[in-house]
């Protein structure tokens, strides 16, 4: 009789319901998907959820729960699976969809998407996921209710130039568009004060912190933002998956002499990272000679700006978590050992 070696419960996260596929390995490295259901994602669906698990599952063999990390959806169902004891992994969704390619899966549902997750973790070696320190969790909400926040006030500017520009002006609108903006200015510089507390606090994100700032162009927010969006690079295992979770890997498609796509940048990961990377680049190309000569040396040899910006930006990312993994400030030298390899990701 063959023996169980892993179990696996495949879960695609939606807003309102959990379509979940179980999965088993067996000791001749067989595996099996052989029962699926749908659960409210609320508690009272979790709970519902992990009695279902159990009654289908031995209990010799530990069931590890497995899912995808979509925006907010997943979290509670994380908490809530870890808080109860059992193993927990999250993986990024692109690795999910490079993975769905390789089967041969023709239609894409939520029950299809729930057993390619299923199967793809009894296929891996996943790492247990830990709920992250709370702070991580604080600043994520705090960063991005700003950002929410500035891109709102802006919309008000451009309004307000666009009043002020009429033949004739409405003095009433003018007057609400500009008490508006400085509502948001009072509620962005009172995020700013609530995120410097924090940070504040715990001393060794603070510290983390002032080492990250140290990079040239990377202020206190940026440093707040990477690490309050990577969990403190959590789920980060190497500078290439950091790359590709913030959406900055290069995509190619190229076959014999009929296809030659052109490389571009996926985007297919975490917008936040990407946009708080974006001025960080504009400024170390502006005022870090390294980094300007490096710019203006890409530029020269493909003349696309942006394209020659993004590769400072993935090196900038990378940086920040060189310096986190490593707790050492900025080298100097370190763009100088680095520039064949950012020439080559940037001539991408």
């Amino acid at each position: 009789m063959k023996k169980i070696v892993k179990q696996v419960l495949g879960i695609d996260v939606a807003q309102k319901e959990l379509v979940v596929c179980l999965g088993r390995m067996y000791d001749d490295w067989t595996p099996e998907l052989y029962s699926h259901g749908t659960f409210v994602n609320s508690k009272k669906g979790f709970d519902a959820m992990i009695k279902w698990v159990k009654k289908l599952t031995v209990e010799t063999t530990s069931v590890r729960y497995v899912m995808e990390s979509t925006g907010v959806y997943h979290e509670s169902l994380a908490y809530y699976v870890e808080e109860k004891g059992h193993e927990v992994s999250i993986v990024f969704p692109n690795y999910i969809s490079n993975y769905v390619r390789t089967l041969e899966v023709k239609t894409i549902t939520d029950r299809t998407a729930s057993e390619a997750i299923a199967r793809f973790g009894l296929e891996r070696k996943l790492d247990r996921w830990k709920r992250p320190k709370q702070i991580f969790k604080s600043l994520k909400q705090l960063t991005r209710e700003r950002d929410q926040i500035v891109e709102t006030r802006t919309i008000s500017k451009n309004q307000l130039h666009a009043e002020k520009a009429e033949a004739f002006p409405n003095a009433s609108s003018i007057s609400r568009l500009k008490t508006r903006i400085k509502l948001y200015d009072k509620q962005v510089a009172q995020i700013i004060k609530e995120i410097a507390a924090l940070v504040k606090q715990d001393k060794e994100v603070k510290g983390s912190m002032e080492m990250i700032c140290s990079i040239p162009g990377v202020g206190r927010l940026t440093a707040a933002t990477v690490l309050a969006e990577t969990n403190g690079f959590e789920l980060i295992r190497n500078k290439r998956q950091l790359t590709s979770y913030a959406g900055l890997d290069v995509r190619e498609k190229q076959s014999g002499t009929s296809v030659n796509g052109k490389p571009r940048i996926s985007k297919r990961g975490n917008r936040h990272l990407r946009k708080a990377m974006h001025f960080p680049a504009l400024t170390a190309i502006r005022h870090e000679k390294k980094f300007k000569a490096v710019f203006v040396r890409l530029v020269s040899k493909h003349g696309i700006k942006m394209k020659a910006a993004v590769a400072v930006q993935r090196k900038l990312l990378e940086m920040i978590y060189t310096i986190y993994r490593t707790n050492a400030p900025f080298d100097k030298n370190y763009l100088t050992r680095n520039e064949a390899e950012l020439e080559k990701a940037a001539a991408a």
